[in-house]
Order: C-alpha cells, then structure tokens, then sequence
C-alpha cells in the first residue's frame, strides 16, 4: 500500500519554559480523529521541537522543518488545484490548512471552510 508521510510534533512538549502544543499539529490530529481511515493512507512519524528536525530535512533538505507537514509517497495521487511544493524530488505540503485540503481533494473528506 502506498502511505504519504506526516511529520507531527508530540501532543505536549516542553517549550519556553513549559508545557506546549502545537496548534496546526492539533488540527491535523482533528481531521484525523473525524475521519480515522485517513490514518492507513500515513505513516505518522514524531518530531521534536528543536531545529533542525533531522527525518524531515533527511526527505527534503536542509532548512525544511515545518511540522505539521505531509510528504507524499512518490506514487500518490495529487489534488486538483493545490499548490505541493517540491524538494529532494518529493512533493510536500507544510500546513495544516494545504494538508487539510489534500486530503478533501484525494480522500474524498470535506474541504476546511474558507476554501
């Protein structure tokens, strides 16, 4: 089975002192929750929060960081209209709303409002 990668920050990190999350991380693991079948087309993978973050700069390169960000597999279908960016020969999206949409466009979700 063909599965795209998700980079995502932990739940909870320590950060600036205390406990963090991340905001579009949590978005993404709420259009996860809503829609679980989504979860067998990924492989989830953690990253911390320092930079850089070693597993996503290995795919795309040095001063590629983002999380949340979705890698594609290089066999996977592209939506209509979106925007991926490119590097190390493999496209990506670096934000929940664009990863969001992605899956609206492949998987057949619905699109987040506002686009």
């Amino acid at each position: 089975m063909i599965r795209d990668t998700l980079f995502l920050l932990p739940p909870g990190f320590e950060a600036n002192g205390r406990r963090e999350f991340c905001p579009e991380c949590a978005e993404i693991w709420g259009v996860l929750s809503w829609f679980p079948a989504l979860k067998e087309t990924l492989d989830i993978v953690y990253v911390g929060i320092d930079h850089p973050r070693g597993p996503i700069s290995a795919l795309l390169g040095e001063g590629r960081h983002n999380a949340p960000t979705l890698v594609l597999h290089p066999a996977s279908p592209r939506g209509p209209g979106l925007d991926y960016a490119e590097a190390g020969g493999r496209a990506y999206l670096p934000s929940a709303r664009l990863i969001a949409r992605h899956f609206a466009a492949v998987h057949g979700t619905p699109v987040p409002r506002g686009h």
